[in-house]
C-alpha cells in the first residue's frame, strides 16, 4: 500500500476536531477504506504525529494501528497543512518536482509556503 499525504492529513485534521483531543476507536473518513485508515495510522505513529497502539493481527492484511491522540509534531504538522489553499499549492510543487515526497521535505515546503503568507 502506497503512503497517501492526504489521507494523514485528513486523519490529524479529523483528530485534532474531537473536543476530548482523543480519536474515537471507530475514526472513519470517507472515500478511504478500514484497511487504508488503518495502515495510515500506523505510519503515523511511526512518524512521531500520533500516539496510538498496534492492532496488527494475524488476520490483518497489513499493519494496522488505533490513534488515541495527536503529538506536538502532529498539531506542529497540522497547523502548516490546515490551510486548504496552501495544502493544495504545496501538493501541487510535489506533483510538479516528481510526485512523492518525504514528510520532512513536505513539511519545509509547508513551512516556507506558511512563512510567505506571513511576509517572513
Amino acid at each position: 500500500m502506497k503512503r497517501d499525504m492526504e489521507l494523514i492529513r485528513k486523519l490529524a485534521l479529523a483528530i485534532e476536531d474531537f473536543p476530548s483531543g482523543y480519536a474515537p476507536d471507530d475514526l472513519t473518513i470517507d472515500g478511504f477504506t478500514k484497511e487504508q485508515i488503518g495502515y495510515h495510522a500506523h505510519l503515523m505513529i511511526q512518524a512521531g504525529l500520533a500516539t496510538g497502539y498496534d492492532v496488527t493481527t494475524m488476520e490483518s492484511h497489513s499493519p494496522e494501528a488505533m490513534l488515541t491522540s495527536l503529538t506536538w509534531d502532529g498539531y506542529e504538522f497540522i497547523e502548516m497543512a490546515r490551510d486548504e489553499t496552501r495544502w493544495k499549492k504545496a501538493m501541487g510543487i510535489v506533483e510538479e518536482k516528481g510526485g512523492s515526497v518525504t514528510l520532512s521535505v513536505l513539511t519545509q515546503v509547508l513551512t516556507e509556503l506558511m512563512k510567505r503568507a506571513f511576509g517572513l
